[in-house]
């Protein structure tokens, strides 16, 4: 039942309002490797994301579990989105011109 906040009972605890939530789920991303050709998923803190003024400067990048290279590729707007909104650490770079 709801009370109001004129009562003095309308202030909700944290408890209260995470009492329905569970366990959160970590985020996983597909990617693949162009050297060893090894597919896996990674964790959003295991990508970093680079936004540059053009789409040659915007890529995202990993360290291939598999066989260690360091891989980049880049990101369109839609591979921003889902990055950003996954929680990939993102470093916006910016024109020295």
């Amino acid at each position: 039942m709801y009370e109001s906040a004129e009562s003095g009972a309308g202030e909700m605890t944290v408890a209260a309002a995470f009492a329905g939530m569970r366990r959160v789920v970590p985020v996983m991303f597909r990617a693949g490797c162009p050297d060893c050709r090894g597919r896996f998923e990674l964790a959003a803190s295991a990508l970093r994301l680079a936004i540059g003024a053009s789409s040659r400067t915007t890529f995202y990048s990993f360290d291939c579990p598999d066989c260690g290279a360091a891989v980049r590729k880049p990101a369109g707007e839609r591979i921003v989105e889902l990055l950003t909104g996954g929680g990939v650490r993102t470093l916006r770079l910016h024109s020295t011109v």
